[in-house]
C-alpha cells in the first residue's frame, strides 16, 4: 500500500513538473514572438548586435515567465474550486 501510494505521487509530480516545463516554454516563445514586434532600436543604440539580441531574449524569458506563473497559478486555483462544494 505504501509503495502504491508513494508511486502515485511520484507520477502525479513529475507530470505536473512537466506540464510546468512545457507551458513555460510555450509562454517564453510567445513572448519572443509578441516581443518581435518592439521597436528597441528607440530604447538601445545597436538593436541587432549580440547584446540588443540578448536583451531581447532575456525580456522573453522574463515576460514568459510572469505569464507562466500567472497560468499555471490560474489552472491550480480552478482545480481547488471544486474542492469549494
Amino acid at each position: 500500500m505504501n509503495t502504491s501510494l508513494s508511486a502515485e505521487l511520484s507520477s502525479a509530480i513529475g507530470s505536473s513538473s512537466l506540464i510546468s516545463m512545457v507551458v513555460s516554454l510555450v509562454c517564453v516563445a510567445l513572448s519572443w514572438w509578441a516581443l518581435q514586434n518592439l521597436k528597441l532600436d528607440l530604447v538601445i543604440r545597436y538593436p541587432k548586435s549580440p547584446q540588443g539580441r540578448l536583451l531581447h531574449l532575456l525580456l522573453a524569458i522574463v515576460l514568459g515567465h510572469f505569464v507562466a506563473g500567472f497560468l499555471l497559478d490560474y489552472l491550480g486555483w480552478s482545480g481547488l474550486i471544486t474542492r469549494m462544494f
